[in-house]
């Protein structure tokens, strides 16, 4: 074989080896069914009539642009993700899909996400969707996660934007009750996800990511911690007494909040080594219960609502 072969067979086309499992890894599925059930709690609680076809669009286009923001996080984190033992198996750091290749996917899903929305439900939905995509990818991934130790604070505004962009599908306008939703997943974050960075500091400190654990050791973050879920359960409660929700979602919100601020004490009280990873994985597991069935909560009421004049 001439040398010229030889070169033209060394930089030819990369054959891909990514499968199906490794491009539906690139949409971080357990943060996608998150933001597909907040989004629908958005839709279910939405005054007036929502056609079908159009809800369920609106579902897709949501949960399409949070898999796009989860692939182009992927592609910009990939030598962040190959440091940590959470995210090495992921699908860029193990070579199964380049970086140019997850860019191009979480563009592409980027684009049609929002283009669909704003053509078949509305243009306030569609430009709330690219600015929670922009929001995720450029302001969360690209400067607050790698500069910052309040980057999941100020980047959880990212995750807590779904509900909303469900509202605005339905009703074309902004209300209380999806700022409701939204504040109660925004103070959720802290606690949940530095319950985990707690007992995964280690990972952090080795891919150099600033995260409070990190920064300001691990005393200062159980002290975080509880603030935020004490500002939390106030947060989750106060929709009850101001009229926004009803009595039986206030009864459910002050047991889980009682749960939860319970656990968070526990968490800033408990420092020995052993006891402290009890009490964060117990948070951390704690926390989605709770964000869940408070939500749950208000999607069961709503559909009761719409089959209560049918039955009766």
């Amino acid at each position: 074989m001439s040398v010229i072969d030889q070169n033209a067979i060394a930089v030819g086309p990369r054959i891909s080896e990514a499968d199906v499992g490794d491009y539906l890894a690139l949409l971080k599925p357990r943060v996608m069914s998150l933001v597909i059930f907040t989004a629908l709690i958005g839709l279910l609680i939405a005054p007036g009539h929502f056609h079908p076809v159009l809800a369920i669009t609106s579902l897709l286009s949501i949960a399409v642009g949070a898999g796009a923001s989860g692939a182009l996080n992927m592609a910009l984190e990939g030598d962040i993700d190959a440091l940590m033992s959470r995210t090495a198996n992921r699908p860029i750091p193990r070579g199964r899909i380049t970086r140019q290749e997850a860019l191009a996917f979480g563009i592409t899903l980027s684009f049609f996400s929002v283009l669909t929305l704003g053509i078949l439900v509305n243009w306030f939905a569609g430009a709330l969707l690219a600015f929670t995509i922009f929001f995720y990818v450029v302001i969360y991934t690209l400067w607050l996660k790698r500069w910052t130790a309040q980057n999941i604070v100020i980047g959880g505004a990212a995750g807590a934007l779904p509900p909303v962009v469900a509202w605005v599908s339905a009703t074309g306008s902004i209300a209380p009750e999806p700022l409701w939703l939204f504040l109660i997943i925004f103070f959720w974050t802290p606690p949940h996800f530095w319950a985990l960075a707690l007992f995964r500091s280690d990972d952090y400190a080795r891919a150099g990511v600033p995260m409070l654990p990190v920064v300001a050791g691990p005393d200062a973050t159980r002290l975080q911690i509880l603030l935020y879920t004490i500002v939390l359960v106030a947060v989750a409660l106060a929709p009850w007494p101001l009229g926004y929700f009803d009595a039986v979602y206030g009864i459910v919100s002050l047991a889980l909040g009682a749960g939860m601020l319970w656990l968070a004490i526990e968490v800033f009280r408990k420092r020995e080594r052993s006891q402290s990873l009890r009490a964060n994985r117990k948070l951390f597991a704690f926390s989605i219960l709770y964000l869940f069935a408070l939500f749950a909560t208000l999607g069961l009421e709503a559909v009761a609502r719409m089959i209560a004049p049918l039955i009766w």
